[in-house]
């Protein structure tokens, strides 16, 4: 009794009937929090190329040691280190003159062999003749034919000699093997040589190898043809372009990853053999991709989740994402095109809170 006259006593104090107190209280708690202001984008699907990250390094298409092929010293060098060639373009000159002489001379002795034989033929007629008009001894005739066998036999041992002469001349003119660039020049006038002896180094830069690896998963995806896009630090924010023209059949045991190489066309000659270049293989063209901005997107231990706005409450959904494209998330699972989500203000919700859509 005493309880219940100290209650009516407190709301009289107040200024307030007891019923309206209770009714004030229960009010308060009630009220719901108010909506909390964010911005939204919508998930869109965009044509997004399908691509693989690869680093790798450029090789030079073809390069070769050019070595001599005679014996002798060097006359002559004409080209330089980093001088460009075209092919049968001339690099040196080993002991050409001597080898011009030596065919001068093999000519000569062809000429004198061809002399031999011929009279060694006009013999043979006419101990022919004679035999047939019973006037030459058959040893006569024997002898006749035997000389021009013999002569025929020079003359033809003579041709050889002429033939290896000449061909030791054009060898001695050393030539590039086709279009490059002296990367090396190894030897000099004066050296002497043997056949085998390296004389230059070439490259060919104006088509290069870029080679790189891949996971063996996308061993059946991987072919020839498929366009690869790099970048070199020596040409920051340019893009290079070649195209896969061989795969290798094997993977690596200990990587588990396969070599495959691009051809680049190198024309300006703005790229370097021996260059570190990263970039992707583009394993298919303008796929549609679902994508949201990057910022509706939030990670905590590893789970990965958007608001969905739905009518004027925020709904949490976990997805899967895929590659960052620029300001964009890839969306693999969890949301569909059309959808609206909260890109800022989302720190402060939780699943089912109210929201106010700003500008």
């Amino acid at each position: 009794m005493k309880s219940v006259l100290l209650s009516i006593l407190l709301a009289s104090v107040a200024g307030l009937p007891l019923g309206c107190s209770r009714e004030a209280a229960a009010s308060r708690a009630a009220k719901p929090p108010p909506p909390v202001p964010v911005t939204v984008a919508r998930v869109e699907t965009r044509p997004v190329d399908r691509t693989l990250a690869i680093v790798g390094t450029l090789h030079a298409k073809d390069s070769a040691t050019v070595s001599a092929e005679v014996e002798g010293r060097v006359e002559r060098t004409l080209v330089e280190f980093g001088d460009r060639v075209t092919a049968g373009q001339e690099l040196a000159w080993i002991d050409t003159d001597s080898h011009a002489a030596r065919a001068h001379q093999a000519e000569a002795r062809v000429e004198q062999a061809k002399a031999l034989a011929h009279g060694a033929e006009l013999e043979l007629r006419r101990q022919q003749e004679l035999r047939r008009n019973g006037v030459a001894a058959p040893a006569d005739l024997d002898g006749a034919e035997a000389q021009s066998d013999q002569a025929r036999a020079a003359l033809k041992a003579a041709e050889a000699t002429l033939a290896v002469a000449r061909l030791d001349l054009e060898r001695s003119r050393i030539r590039a093997p086709f279009d490059a660039a002296v990367a090396d020049r190894i030897a000099s006038v004066g050296d002497f040589v043997r056949p085998g002896s390296p004389l230059f180094r070439v490259v060919n830069d104006g088509v290069l190898k870029f080679i790189a690896q891949a996971p063996e998963g996308f061993g059946p995806q991987v072919v020839r043809d498929l366009p690869v896009v790099f970048s070199v630090d020596a040409h920051p924010g340019r893009r290079f372009e070649g195209r896969v023209f061989l795969v290798s059949p094997q993977v690596n045991l200990s990587t588990r990853m396969f070599d495959f190489g691009a051809l680049v066309p190198n024309a300006d000659r703005l790229l370097k053999a021996g260059t570190f270049a990263r970039g992707e293989l583009v394993l298919e063209r303008a796929v549609p991709t679902r994508v949201v901005p990057v910022g509706a997107v939030l990670s905590s231990s590893g789970v990965s989740r958007v608001f969905v706005v739905d009518g004027s409450a925020a709904r949490a959904r976990v997805v899967k994402t895929g590659r960052v494209l620029g300001e964009a998330l890839e969306i693999l699972s969890g949301v569909s095109e059309g959808q609206t989500v909260v890109v800022t203000g989302h720190g402060k919700l939780a699943d089912g809170m109210a929201v106010e859509v700003r500008p």
